[in-house]
């Protein structure tokens, strides 16, 4: 076992006591490190909780919420910490927001000792780089030891199903060769290093489904963990006192206790820390904008009105303040509903079709064998009546008909047909919370067998069931889609109405407007038919302690039927299955507050958009690397009719599989294709920047010489790399924008017309045109080849500020700062020099000066100090 950055060695002959265990741990010290000075003590304000957390120790700091997050005691002594070991667990964060562990800058440690940093606790990307590429920069950086000493075990072998980050993989290989290296235990993550092979594998604790301890091995202790990500791994550790140390500290910080204790209410980006003001904190929660919303809809109307009976949440506390109903809907009809309705879920609208068609969505009736309510079935009788062009709705009941008849015995059901009129109902069969639960977990158990035959693999996909209730659920959104599409309108529910219905209803939305397959309209989607309307995130993802019956995958479920529409329609959807992958990851990683919660009553309660940041403002910074290059805006069909036959769905294997080494194209077709249009974008910009500046020449030219035959003479002799050469009425250099006139050695006095510069093909030599007018012409001295190249090399210049030939994508296995590609990752060209980086090394943007009509382009750290002129990345 090793020590933890910046914390002191016990004395030799030290009791037992004063050695930390996982969960105790000395005072540290954080300072400026200077070479091999010794680091200076500041505040314990600043001591990090993790990456990207805010400072501990204030007045947010908690004593009870992890083991690793102790508050550091105020008789901190100074430490000296070799510069190579306190980096040596830095590294990247596949996540991108979360900062590299332990890096400040000098700056971000400003400010009141009480107070927040007056920068982001992230790392600066110039240093990152160095500390990857281990070309170390020691000037103006800060060392932030954690407030306790970090687990480091030595001598640890990794197995991994297949991984992608392991040391070696071949072709169909089924187990990868084992690597070595240290495994770290930090606040937030669990690190394995291997050195060796420059591998490393990120662990986020809040990703972690279940901890394992296996039978001893003449190695060691094998601690198998598998991720709410798919990902399996298994660290066989040398001593099984600190692998049984190492196990009870990942129980209790993969599962919190309360939400309080989630990492989002400590993480900061670089967004809402680089400013104290209130609007940074906002930035992504006032995405979804309830009126702006049914606005777009054409709602309120005479047909649909806003109610205020649930303003406080009063009627029913799992629905949003703002309902809209039928107009014709009194208040007694509503509460009556209610009262009828599973917890209070009565009928109300989500979605409002250009043909009046509506599309909402309620719990199931109390109604029991014989139970009815007038009050309910008169507003079943409105909702009909607000669609004037049809005579009758539609009920879709989500469940399988026998569970429905089984609830009746418990006081629930479904709706009499003998009590609603001008009703017709079907089943959808979309089985339970606890069925679909069972069925993802043997698709697990399918994908990490260790040797799979063909036929062992293909029966176990087809025992899971898996895509056999995939398909259910499409159906079931199909079935909706073209009822409302018909002029019909639709009531969807299920048991409680928050996890089958918010499926239906989301994904036959998806089928009818494309508005929800752009970017921003499926994130309004997914806050309105999920968050707003009260999906389970905290139970269903199993955010902290409780009940593990309540867990079940019912969101994964739905990105998966998104992504199986993807495959049928690629050109529909504005985002890719990338997008898909990082939203369903950041639904566990409790990162952000956006999936924090069971409804909105609960966000308000714990003031998530004051205390939190919002998973929509970091996406907005990943645009270009969520784009489906296939995207057609003006093509799209108005409905979808996806095939339903069981050859048309798909295993996602970049899903379940993602991990595996061997199964994933070299280069997937979506990054070849995005790069290619990328690559276009710069050129034609560039295109258009030049033919601008051309013509801003010719013009120049025309003014000069009003007759047509002067003007056909010049666009005969005038060079498109010449300079304007306007004359003010004096005779003299009105401009020299390029500065041709001055590397011509021309003087700046002559008269006449605007002098016209030939090259002959060789571009060698340079000679002085005969003007339609005479034209006197001074010359310093004769001119030479390195004159007449100086005369271009503004214009060259200009040019070159865009790369033409961009890398290949095949060739590149790793990046500039030894990160190693995989199937995972996304590469990346740098727009002014076209070499391919890592998603960290070209996290900057800038105008190129040779673009035009294109916003900032993604650069790497190099390229942005030469256009912003500055020795730091950070200091334009």
């Amino acid at each position: 076992m090793g020590w933890g950055w910046g914390a002191e060695r016990p004395a030799k002959g030290a009791s037992s006591s004063s050695r930390s265990s996982v969960c105790g741990g000395e005072t540290l010290s954080v300072g400026r490190y200077e070479g091999s000075r010794s680091m200076t003590r500041l505040h314990p304000q600043y001591l990090s909780a993790g990456p990207g957390a805010r400072p501990c120790g204030g007045k947010g700091a908690r004593r009870s919420s992890a083991p690793l997050l102790r508050e550091a005691s105020s008789s901190a002594k100074d430490v000296r910490v070799p510069f190579a070991d306190a980096l040596s667990p830095l590294s990247y964060d596949p996540y991108g927001p979360y900062s590299i562990y332990g890096l400040y800058t000098s700056t971000s440690l400003g400010g009141s000792p009480h107070g927040s940093p007056r920068m982001s606790p992230r790392s600066s990307p110039r240093r990152r780089s160095r500390v990857m590429s281990r070309d170390l920069c020691l000037e103006d950086l800060v060392v932030v030891s954690v407030p306790c000493r970090e687990r480091k075990v030595e001598g640890v072998r990794l197995v991994e199903r297949g991984s992608s980050n392991s040391s070696s993989s071949s072709t169909g290989s089924a187990k990868s060769k084992p690597s070595a290296g240290i495994l770290y235990l930090t606040a937030t993550h669990l690190i394995f290093v291997d050195s060796s092979a420059k591998k490393e594998t990120w662990i986020l604790h809040m990703h972690i489904s279940s901890v394992e301890k296996l039978p001893l091995s003449t190695q060691g202790s094998p601690l198998h963990i598998r991720c709410k990500t798919f990902l399996s791994v298994t660290f066989v550790i040398p001593k099984e006192r600190d692998c049984h140390e190492i196990f009870t500290a990942l129980l209790q910080l993969s599962q919190p206790a309360t939400l309080d204790d989630l990492f989002c209410f400590h993480y900061m980006n670089s967004t809402s820390s680089a400013c104290s003001s209130d609007s940074n904190n906002v930035a992504g929660w006032d995405l979804y904008n309830v009126t702006e919303e049914y606005a777009r809809m054409r709602v309120p109307s005479e047909a649909w009105v806003l109610t205020t009976q649930n303003n406080n949440h009063q009627i029913c506390d799992t629905y949003p303040k703002e309902l809209y109903v039928p107009a014709s809907a009194t208040k007694n009809v509503i509460i009556g509903s209610s009262k009828f309705r599973s917890k209070g879920r009565f009928p109300v609208l989500t979605y409002l079709h250009t043909n009046q068609a509506a599309l909402c969505r309620c719990s199931q009736p109390l109604s029991g064998f014989s139970a009815r309510c007038l009050e309910d079935e008169q507003m079943l009788e409105a909702i009909r009546k607000a669609n004037k062009a049809a005579i009758h709705m539609t009920v879709v009941d989500t469940r399988p008909k026998i569970n429905a008849m089984a609830n009746r015995a418990t006081g629930k059901g479904y709706e009499n047909e003998a009590f609603y009129e001008n009703i017709k109902f079907h089943f959808t069969g979309i089985e339970n919370i606890h069925v679909m639960r069972s069925s993802l977990a043997k698709l697990i158990d399918t994908c990490q067998l260790v040797s799979p035959s063909m036929s062992a693999w293909l029966s176990g996909v087809e025992g899971s069931g898996w895509l056999r209730h995939v398909r259910s659920v499409l159906e079931s959104g199909v079935l909706v889609a073209k009822e409302i599409a018909s002029g019909v309108s639709v009531l969807v529910h299920c048991s409680d109405g928050w996890d089958r219905t918010a499926q239906t209803c989301a994904l036959a939305q998806i089928l009818l407007d494309p508005y929800y397959r752009t970017m921003h309209g499926f994130q309004v989607l997914v806050e309105k038919d999920w968050l707003s309307f009260g999906h389970k995130f905290t139970d269903r993802s199993g955010l902290i302690q409780g009940e593990a019956k309540e867990v079940s995958p019912i969101f994964t479920q739905f990105l998966e039927c998104v992504w199986q529409l993807q495959q049928m329609y690629p050109s529909s959807f504005e985002f890719n299955e990338r997008y898909l992958l990082v939203l369903h990851d950041h639904v566990f990683s409790a990162q952000f507050g956006t999936f924090v919660g069971n409804c909105q009553k609960d966000r308000l309660d714990l003031k998530l958009s004051q205390r939190t940041v919002s998973l929509w403002s970091y996406l907005a910074g990943q645009v270009m690397e969520h784009t489906n290059p296939l995207y057609r805006s003006d093509i799209l069909p108005t409905f979808l009719t996806p095939s339903l036959a069981p050859q048309a769905l798909q295993f996602w294997r970049g899903l379940y599989c993602r991990y595996w080494s061997g199964v994933h194209p070299r280069e997937p077709l979506c990054d070849l294709l995005s790069a290619t249009q990328d690559h276009s974008k710069a050129l034609e910009a560039q295109a258009m920047f030049l033919s601008k500046r051309i013509g801003w020449l010719s013009d120049q030219l025309r003014k000069k010489h009003g007759d047509s035959h002067g003007n056909d003479q010049i666009k005969e002799q005038l060079d498109n790399r010449l300079v304007d050469a306007a004359l003010d009425q004096n005779g003299h250099l009105k401009n020299d924008p390029l500065g041709a006139f001055s590397s011509l050695g021309l003087s700046n006095k002559h008269s006449g017309n605007p002098v016209l510069i030939e090259t002959s093909p060789d571009k060698c030599n340079t000679a002085i045109a005969p003007s339609p007018a005479p034209v006197v012409l001074t010359t310093t001295q004769p001119l030479s080849p390195t004159q007449a190249v100086s005369s271009r090399s503004a214009l060259s210049s200009v040019i070159s500020d865009v790369a033409i030939d961009w890398q290949s994508l095949r060739c590149v296995t790793e990046c500039s700062c030894s990160t190693p590609f995989n199937a995972a990752s996304r590469k990346h060209h740098c727009w002014m020099c076209g070499e391919v980086f890592c998603t960290r090394c070209i996290d900057k943007r800038a105008s190129l000066p040779g673009h035009l009509s294109l916003p900032p382009a993604p650069v790497c750290r190099p390229c942005y100090k030469t256009i912003t002129r500055s020795l730091s990345v950070d200091t334009p």
